[in-house]
């Protein structure tokens, strides 16, 4: 904190030194010596940590991570997500990534800065001696919970990264060396420690916030036990570890969670918390808005104006998707835009649309684009970063990998799909392990498109190269996806300037 207050003074001294400047009145600052001195401190540090899950832009707006450019590390570099404004998110979205991709950039800065702000805030609050042991337990278990996340993140996305904790931070103050070359730490390793904060978080965070003696009101949105428990439960179903993952699933359905009864309803704008929410990124129109609708809404559309439609789904997967099930229903397919034109996709074979036809080279969702929803340029869309579906569908492949097709398995899944009107799977005796495999990773997609769950699916499941291949290769495009160089992403090419430690050697070059 103080350093960089240090670093400006040092830029004012040296601007000052060629010319004789008015100095600036400083009205406040802070320095380990005036923060984290009263209980509003430390909630302010802790409510500001949350706020980099949507990385607001300095504006009155946001769109980094989870208000939405996650999915473009996640979705878009699959069979799933599509992007058709070329430039770097069209390389994503093609499947040709490369270190100086602005979108890994985006993803390595934004992870890290969830963590930096965490670790910060871990090392200070500990020593505060105005708060109570218990006040600490809280604050300590939700930033050990958003610090978790972050690495959960930064390994699915890179693999071996640079491990850095309150530790670090204590030791830069002690001895402050802004040009260290830090080494890469084993994703093993990671995730000891990434066990160990979730194990710690959801022993110390409540189930709810409705009485809570720290926070005066329902604070939803906040770190919970089941938030904990159900990262905890992804990071060991993402290591195979299954019998890990089905006895956290059996804890987590313990805790009062249920379905939303309808799909459309899940993701209304006003719907801002609900039985099926675990975890999510809030967001309100007028408080701390972000740009979601934007992104995902529909080009030349009546009823959701002025949006670019920058992420949206492949037709190819749009396909797959059952006539009965209300989640084909979730998308702009067929309007008259504003300027007078039938937008629609183009039919087999056709590319070139007649007059009075707009052919669309891909499709947007109403899932983070509501047409009932904010009018305005800032939106209030909440953002699922755990929700009970996936815990569900986790429990239901878990119990598949351990034990082979089974009526629970079919149950669970089956309960998903209810939910949507979507066609039940038949007996489990119908099945293979592979067979409700691949239908497990099928419904998932259906069930999550555009939450960044799509590329973590296919790689657990061993199925990244050979479905996103044959997906490129039926929509013309190269094949290029090796798992093999491909499980992780490149890492960011100023970074591997910055730090040699960082090879791109067996990656993408």
């Amino acid at each position: 904190m103080k350093y960089a207050y240090i670093a400006l003074t040092t830029l004012l001294l040296g601007a000052s030194s060629c010319k004789k400047l008015v100095e600036p009145k400083v009205y406040s600052y802070l320095t380990d010596a005036n923060a984290f001195l009263t209980l509003s401190d430390a909630k302010a540090a802790v409510n500001g940590v949350y706020s980099r899950l949507k990385q607001p832009s300095g504006k009155s707006d946001a769109w980094m991570y989870y208000a939405g450019f996650q999915v473009t590390i996640s979705d878009l570099t699959t069979d799933v997500g599509h992007a058709s404004s070329g430039g770097d998110v069209g390389l994503m979205s093609d499947c040709q990534w490369a270190p100086a991709n602005t979108y890994l950039a985006f993803a390595w800065q934004h992870q890290y800065k969830l963590v930096a702000d965490a670790n910060i805030s871990l090392y200070y609050i500990p020593k505060m001696t105005s708060i109570t042991d218990a006040q600490k337990d809280q604050f300590t278990a939700e930033l050990r919970f958003l610090r978790a996340l972050g690495y959960v993140d930064l390994t699915d996305a890179f693999g071996p990264v640079i491990l850095v904790t309150e530790e670090t931070v204590e030791k830069n103050i002690a001895e402050p060396d802004y040009e260290a070359a830090l080494p890469t730490t084993p994703v093993a390793e990671i995730n000891k420690m990434i066990i160990s904060d979730l194990e710690f978080a959801a022993a110390h965070l409540p189930a709810d916030y409705l009485n809570s003696d720290i926070y005066s009101t329902n604070d939803i949105g906040r770190a919970t036990k089941g938030a904990a428990l159900s990262l905890l439960c992804k990071l060991y179903m993402r290591e195979h570890e299954w019998q890990k993952a089905l006895d956290l699933t059996t804890e987590i359905m313990k805790l009062g969670y249920g379905l939303y009864p309808t799909y459309a309803g899940l993701f209304a704008e006003k719907n801002k918390w609900c039985q099926e929410s675990i975890f999510s990124a809030l967001a309100d129109p007028l408080v701390d808005a972000v740009e979601i609708m934007n992104h995902f809404g529909p080009i030349n559309n009546p009823q959701v104006t002025d949006r670019w439609q920058y992420f949206a789904l492949t037709w190819y997967f749009w396909n797959t998707f059952g006539a009965n099930d209300d989640r084909k229903k979730m998308f702009y397919s067929d309007y008259t835009g504003t300027d007078g034109l039938h937008y629609m996709q183009a039919p087999p074979g056709q590319t070139n649309p007649p007059d009075g036809y707009y052919y669309m080279p891909d499709v947007a969702t109403t899932k983070f684009a509501d047409p009932n929803g904010s009018t305005t340029y800032y939106d209030g869309h909440v953002f699922p970063i755990l929700r009970y579906a996936d815990i569900l569908l986790c429990r239901a492949e878990a119990l598949n990998e351990l034990n082979g097709p089974n009526s629970e398995s079919i149950g669970l899944i089956n309960q998903v799909k209810d939910r949507s009107h979507a066609t039940n799977l038949g007996a489990a005796g119908t099945f293979t392990k592979e067979s409700l495999r691949d239908a497990i990773l099928q419904e998932r997609g259906w069930e999550f498109f555009f939450e960044c769950k799509r590329r973590q699916d296919l790689i657990r499941m061993g199925k990244y190269e050979s479905v996103v291949n044959k997906y490129l290769t039926a929509v013309g495009k190269t094949p290029t996806i090796n798992l093999a160089r491909d499980k992780y992403f490149s890492y960011p090419q100023a970074q591997t300037d910055l730090n040699k430690n960082l090879s791109n050697s067996g990656r993408r070059q």
